[in-house]
């Protein structure tokens, strides 16, 4: 493994242990944001220590918090698998590129986005009430 893949592990991990599939490439973000029917929420993860190290937490304690979830939890590693990350801000192009950002798509248009400006000092706790927010208003109760 490379150093930079052992430098970014943890913070993939931080996601996929708690259920996002990771997109590696743009037929992967394709094969999962291409679909017009249902919920998909997009974590566009960066090695900001700043704010993503708040947003990442932060989304473990939205979706814990709730019952309520999207179809299906996706994140791209921007800098890292920067063919899949750009292919994915396409889906959301009407939003100025950020990360790390949040993203939720339903019925295959954008509906709520969190973006990095809206993560930077704020606490983890913050960042995932507002993610609740946004699930409680798109998304069904499991």
């Amino acid at each position: 493994m490379d150093l930079n893949a052992q430098f970014t592990r943890p913070m993939r991990d931080e996601l996929t242990a708690i259920g996002f599939d990771e997109l590696r490439t743009p037929a992967e973000v394709d094969a999962a944001l291409a679909a017009k029917s249902g919920s998909v929420l997009v974590f566009v993860n960066s090695v900001c220590g700043c704010a993503a190290g708040m947003a990442r937490p932060g989304m473990a304690l939205a979706l814990q918090g709730t019952e309520v979830r999207p179809d299906r939890l996706v994140t791209v590693f921007a800098g890292q698998d920067r063919d899949a990350t750009a292919r994915a801000r396409e889906f959301f192009a009407e939003a100025p590129p950020s990360s790390p950002s949040i993203a939720l798509i339903k019925d295959g248009a954008l509906v709520g986005l969190v973006p990095r400006h809206q993560i930077e000092g704020r606490t983890s706790e913050a960042v995932g009430s507002q993610i609740a927010e946004l699930l409680d208003a798109h998304c069904a109760k499991v």
